[in-house]
């Protein structure tokens, strides 16, 4: 079969137009996000904490969001509660199992648009072993330049989201008076990719 020069220009121009139309890639800024969640504490108060490990990429259509996706990873092992005890205890076998299972992700599967930047994003969360679909209200921030390096682009976003930590097999958080009902709400940073 011959490949004509006509048809290679035909398919060079939808390829452009295709990668012109794609999302634009981000990688999550993991010293300026922030995956933070409360669970109450028997009712006294709010039990509070944080993953510092994070990472992932953000596929970011600003035209049609409705393209776009959200991968992400926490390290299990950077729980802080502000307290290594409680620390070790949430990462015990009762709870995240952080040995066994080393990370919680989500991956998107489809992203709703509800306003002109915000949306809700459903996606695929994984906790000790445990799948199931989560749905987290995004708020996008904003968009630009760092000040002092236009080179650099970055874009934010904040969401929220709610699960029972029962749902994810850890029926030890009611027998010590935890939850079940886990809050969460994220801030991300992402810095484009070239």
């Amino acid at each position: 079969m011959t490949f004509h020069p006509k048809m290679a220009l035909a398919a060079a121009m939808i390829l452009a137009s295709t990668t012109a139309n794609a999302a634009e890639r981000y990688q999550i800024d993991e010293a300026h996000t922030w995956v933070t969640f409360s669970l109450s504490h028997a009712g006294w108060a709010n039990a509070r904490g944080l993953f510092r490990g994070v990472s992932g990429e953000i596929f970011f259509d600003q035209e049609d969001v409705t393209n776009s996706s959200v991968s992400v990873v926490l390290d299990a092992s950077s729980l802080d509660t502000n307290s290594e005890q409680r620390d070790r205890d949430m990462a015990g076998p009762d709870f995240l199992n952080s040995v066994e299972f080393p990370e919680i992700t989500f991956e998107s599967t489809r992203i709703e648009q509800t306003g002109e930047r915000t949306g809700i994003v459903y996606g695929d969360m994984t906790l000790i072993g445990v799948t199931r679909e989560v749905a987290l209200d995004v708020t996008w921030n904003a968009e630009f330049p760092l000040p002092w390096d236009p080179s650099t682009v970055k874009t934010g976003f904040s969401a929220t989201a709610q699960i029972d930590g029962t749902d994810f097999g850890m029926n030890s958080l009611v027998d010590f008076g935890l939850g079940p009902v886990i809050d969460i709400v994220i801030d991300a940073e992402a810095v484009r990719q070239n």
